[in-house]
């Protein structure tokens, strides 16, 4: 991949990122170096900056409205990944992916209804399906970090025994492992959810973060995935997760469903999210390409810091995000007492050591759900040299383990 643009990930200096009020910032002591929460270390995109500074300046500080965000995704979709089904008139804005999530399984499920996940996952998975009045099934991924289908039918077994209506909260690509799901998977997919009759929910808030190698397939394009529901966003590939706005798009065999979603869903929405999401969707593919290709380099220095400094630390490099899932079991620390999956920033495991002994923050593995104990995810959308910083302490203290 070729790019006239910086890689925005080598921008900001330590001292720069640290004047931040965020939540990867803030949430530890300022001796503490955060390789945890999903932001990157960038600069907003230059046409994000642009839309934001202009709707300032001209006090479109208002409510939201209007379809151009849902526009600008259906052209990006058509660009970025040749999937021309996006239709607009099937979209509705939600305030975030995950409020989206929820008030998709709403739609499809009922109180007391199971939701199956493919474990580990993201933690709000869990605490966001059981605060809806939810219950949680479980498929583990396989061993190579993707869909068991086989385990993925007998989760879907399991919740149909229950009674009620079931539903697959689907995440592509997988956060924490950076699978990309590929098209012949995700057809058995939803070949398995008919045969169920469970309905398909996609997080689909990594797709613009598929990194050179693989390729994104959105659900709702297989066969058989018309009568599913995603939800897209452009938080994630432009670090705009403080400005909230993503947009819920059904298959054709869900407008019934997705017309029956509440009008006040759409209030939360933040107009300046809007703006910046469908600038960044319209106008800010050469920083995307930027970006991804200092991905690429950071996954491929994550796996050379790791054989240098972490050498018993499993690494799968991902195919996209920038979330690294490792496995620090063979460092025989003790998880403690079993965990509650969902709890973003439950400190446990090798995660508590890397911090107290690493002044190094990444999530535990535990936040997961099955399959996570003895892992950590560690974010490095950061530049070379704070990478570089992060394993290294990591290793120091790992050291002094034995």
């Amino acid at each position: 991949m070729t790019t006239a643009l910086p890689n925005p990930l080598q921008q900001l200096t330590a001292a720069q990122l640290r004047q931040r009020t965020s939540a990867k910032w803030r949430e530890f002591p300022a001796d503490v170096l955060p390789m945890w929460v999903a932001e990157m270390d960038v600069l907003p995109a230059e046409p994000v900056q642009r839309a934001l500074i202009g709707a300032i300046r001209a006090g479109d500080t208002g409510y939201a409205h209007g379809t151009g965000y849902a526009e600008a995704l259906r052209d990006f979709a058509s660009r970025r990944w040749g999937w021309e089904g996006l239709a607009v008139e099937l979209t509705t804005v939600v305030p975030d992916v995950m409020l989206g999530v929820v008030e998709m399984l709403r739609l499809v499920t009922d109180p007391g209804d199971c939701v199956v996940v493919n474990s580990p996952v993201y933690p709000p998975f869990y605490a966001f399906v059981r605060s809806s009045g939810r219950r949680v099934v479980e498929a583990p991924l396989n061993g190579a970090h993707r869909v068991d289908l086989d385990a993925l039918a007998a989760a879907f077994e399991r919740a149909g025994r229950s009674g009620g209506r079931a539903a697959y909260l689907l995440c592509n690509p997988h956060n924490p492992t950076g699978t990309v799901h590929t098209a012949t998977e995700l057809a058995a997919v939803a070949a398995l959810a008919a045969e169920h009759g469970v309905r398909v929910v996609a997080d689909e808030i990594h797709a613009p973060l598929v990194l050179p190698g693989a390729d994104f397939v959105p659900y709702l394009s297989v066969p058989g995935g018309d009568d599913g529901l995603s939800l897209m966003s452009a938080s994630k590939g432009w670090n705009l997760a403080g400005l909230k706005a993503a947009v819920a798009v059904a298959g054709p065999r869900s407008a019934a469903d997705l017309a029956r979603v509440p009008e006040e869903v759409s209030h939360g929405v933040s107009h300046l999210g809007m703006i910046a999401h469908t600038a960044a969707l319209r106008d800010g593919g050469d920083w995307l390409d930027a970006l991804l290709a200092g991905l690429d380099r950071n996954r491929s220095r994550l796996a050379e810091l790791l054989a240098e400094h972490l050498p018993t630390v499993g690494y799968r490099p991902p195919e996209a995000t920038f979330l690294a899932w490792l496995d620090c079991t063979a460092l025989g620390v003790d998880e403690g007492p079993a965990a509650e999956p969902g709890l973003v920033t439950l400190s446990v495991g090798a995660a508590a050591m890397f911090l107290q002994r690493a002044k190094v923050a990444v999530s535990a593995g535990a936040a997961f759900g099955s399959g996570g104990a003895g892992h950590i995810r560690l974010n490095y959308a950061t530049s070379t040299e704070l990478l570089t910083e992060g394993i290294r302490r990591m290793g120091r203290a790992a050291r002094e383990l034995d």
